[in-house]
């Protein structure tokens, strides 16, 4: 009966060894999984952080050219600001100039028709017969 028994000890020290062995076993490949699990994860976590670092940089680079692009407008204004003033003073000064003009204009006008009379009545007192000259210069002394 000791055989018995030895033998039936032995199977049940093996299959208790092949119980644990089997738990142990599977915690250790549970566990293995976990940790290729939160590897999978991590990696995936650095691809999106690497993602979001390129999307930070573009849209740097897009701020970047609108900030640029902004200046550029404000300076169009300004340029476009100082072209209207040159303009109205250029035509402020095109207006006196041509105000200056046409009162010499007038001027000329005024003194080429007070020389039309001063002719047509010199014509008139040199038919009249006195004496080609006019009754103007006559009276001066002569």
């Amino acid at each position: 009966m000791s055989k018995i028994l030895e033998t039936h000890s032995l199977v049940l020290l093996q299959h208790t060894a092949t119980h644990s062995f089997t738990g142990f076993a599977a915690t250790h490949c549970n566990a293995q999984q976990h940790t290729a699990t939160h590897c999978n994860s991590l990696q995936l976590t650095a691809t999106q952080c690497h993602s979001l670092q390129h999307t930070a940089t573009h849209c740097n680079t897009h701020c970047t050219t609108l900030q640029h692009t902004a200046k550029h407008c404000n300076t169009l204004q300004h340029t476009a600001k100082h072209c209207n003033t040159l303009q109205q003073q250029a035509i402020r000064q095109e207006m006196n100039t041509l105000h200056h003009a046409a009162t010499h204009c007038n001027t000329l006008q005024h003194t080429t028709t007070h020389c039309n009379t001063l002719q047509h009545t010199a014509t008139i007192d040199f038919t009249a017969g006195n004496g080609g000259g006019s009754s103007c210069y006559r009276s001066r002394g002569r």
